[in-house]
């Protein structure tokens, strides 16, 4: 009875109010795209403009997602090849004094570097299967590759975070 209350309230809400649950992930996955918050703002923007304008954007929640999630990819792809992208965020981490820092931050800052020089589709497998919670194949359906690949990235890159962080730390 649980469930079908729930279905009955998530079928009953607007799509304003599905996408305004699914915001935040949205922003999240933006920012992963585009390292840069403003970007990030701009593209979940953009992405909500479009479902609310957009015809043929999915009513059921389930596809609404991954819909949301893959407009966001396309209006970044989109911007990167037009050359909008920005790097700020290379040229803050490289500003940060390792010294004045607490060890937790230093941690921090080592995972963001060893994520920042990953290969982009290795961060966005890492980000959409371990940041996200996607499944493989929710995945490899939202950037368009077969589950083997998205597995094959991932594996790829959490060794590569590995390697980074440990190497990393050894110079020290």
């Amino acid at each position: 009875m649980l469930i079908a209350r729930a279905r009955y309230i998530v079928s009953s809400m607007s799509a304003r109010d599905h996408i305004a649950r699914l915001y935040p992930e949205m922003r999240a996955y933006a920012t992963t795209l585009a390292r840069d918050r403003t970007e990030a703002e701009d593209l979940a923007g953009d992405a909500v403009v479009r479902a609310l304008s957009h015809d043929r954007a999915p009513a059921d929640p389930e596809r609404l997602r991954p819909w949301l999630l893959r407009t966001i990819r396309n209006l970044h792809i989109d911007k990167w090849r037009a050359g909008r992208v920005r790097r700020e965020y290379r040229e803050t981490v490289g500003r940060i004094s390792y010294e004045s820092r607490a060890a937790a931050v230093e941690d921090d800052v080592l995972g963001r570097m060893a994520l920042a020089r990953l290969t982009p589709e290795h961060r966005e497998v890492l980000i959409l299967v371990d940041g996200l919670g996607h499944s493989y194949a929710e995945a490899a359906a939202l950037i368009g590759v077969p589950r083997g690949t998205v597995m094959s990235r991932l594996a790829r890159a959490r060794a590569a975070m590995v390697a980074q962080v440990r190497g990393a730390q050894e110079g020290q």
